[in-house]
């Protein structure tokens, strides 16, 4: 159980898988790691021998809702991608991918970082949607990196903006 109280926060979204899971509420997923903010647990459709997903507690609709002040709670999400593939046996960290998939192309609205281990397992019929640095992939140090992005990627902007705004200054 992550929380002796084992309640949604004020800031959880009742109708989000990755909220349940990440406030105990989901019996079904054993949680890897967890501290105050994130959680990590396994990927349920795995695309490499080692894939996990590091969410942040409170609900963060995806990249396109990240801003400068979210700089450091990516860089935490990547710190726990990596200690988790440690905590398992991973000890070469060149071949390992992190990152973030943009709406269109999430599975679940809230935001999660992909951890995969090894990159160079990646299974062929998934490699196509963990390309880093494509519009399908952002890697969690380009969307730190504002100096690595294409237009329509994730930007840690210095002001909030909705995903439709975002989206509605990109086209």
């Amino acid at each position: 159980m992550l929380r002796n109280n084992s309640t949604l926060t004020s800031e959880s979204d009742t109708t989000c898988i990755f909220c349940l899971i990440s406030n105990g509420q989901d019996k079904d997923t054993q949680v890897i790691k967890h501290n105050n903010e994130l959680v990590c647990f396994r990927d349920i459709y795995p695309a490499a021998p080692h894939h996990y997903l590091v969410v942040p507690i409170q609900h963060i609709h995806s990249c396109f809702s990240l801003h400068r002040g979210h700089v450091d709670l990516v860089k935490r999400m990547a710190e726990m991608g990596k200690a988790v593939l440690q905590d398992q046996g991973i000890t070469n960290m060149e071949d390992i991918s992190l990152g973030f998939h943009q709406p269109p192309c999430t599975s679940v609205d809230h935001l999660h970082l992909h951890v995969l281990a090894p990159r160079s397992q990646i299974y062929e019929h998934l490699m196509h949607k963990f390309i880093p640095k494509t519009d399908n992939f952002v890697t969690e140090e380009s969307l730190r990196n504002p100096t690595i992005y294409s237009p329509k990627q994730c930007i840690l902007s210095d002001i909030e903006r909705t995903d439709a705004q975002l989206v509605d200054t990109l086209e």
